[in-house]
């Protein structure tokens, strides 16, 4: 006796949501991964992996984070796998990168929906101290926010694209998480 499969395709979906540090992108994305069985792939777990062989911050380190990234999210579209990817991407330095993330999810089938979360600089000071980011290795210097000098653009979307902005000063995560689902119309779990 034979078995029949039937087989649905469906159309992955790669949400990338980025912005400075602290301002709640893991704890948006675990959420939101909770309500929709998306699968989570943090910036920090390609990190970890290329430092485990490669000195951080090197242009080897970083080139293998990319090809790390691009390859996960190419091979998940082409498998109808949806995916929450989360960034802290810097306008004009990361543009480049930020392409790449986009063109190997919809070269394969993908669709994208960018999210760019803002938060209260004091929030965010208050945040960045919390155990849980010195546990995976996130920036934890409060001084690091809002510090004089260099200035760094991490709070502006990608261009040309739409981006959902989110304040999460006073939102929870669970609120935020489901405003990027009806936003983009996502199937959520029940």
């Amino acid at each position: 006796m034979g078995y029949s499969v039937s087989i649905t395709e469906q159309t992955m979906k790669l949400i990338i949501i980025h912005g400075p540090p602290a301002t709640g992108k893991l704890t948006v994305a675990t959420e939101l991964a909770r309500m929709t069985s998306y699968k989570l792939f943090h910036n920090h777990v390609t990190i970890d992996c290329a430092k485990t062989v490669f000195e951080f911050g090197t242009p080897t380190f970083w080139n293998i984070v990319g090809k790390l990234r691009f390859d996960v999210i190419a091979e998940a579209a082409r498998a109808g796998i949806s995916v929450i990817h989360t960034f802290c991407y810097e306008f004009g330095v990361d543009d480049e990168h930020f392409a790449g993330l986009i063109s190997s999810a919809e070269e394969n089938g993908g669709e994208v929906h960018l999210i760019l979360l803002h938060c209260d600089d004091e929030e965010r000071k208050r945040r960045i101290v919390h155990e849980s980011r010195a546990r995976i290795g996130k920036l934890t210097d409060p001084e690091s926010i809002g510090r004089p000098g260099k200035k760094i653009e991490l709070s502006r979307p990608f261009p040309g694209r739409e981006t959902l902005i989110i304040d999460t000063t006073g939102t929870s995560a669970e609120n935020a998480a489901e405003e990027i689902i009806r936003h983009y119309g996502l199937e959520q779990d029940l």
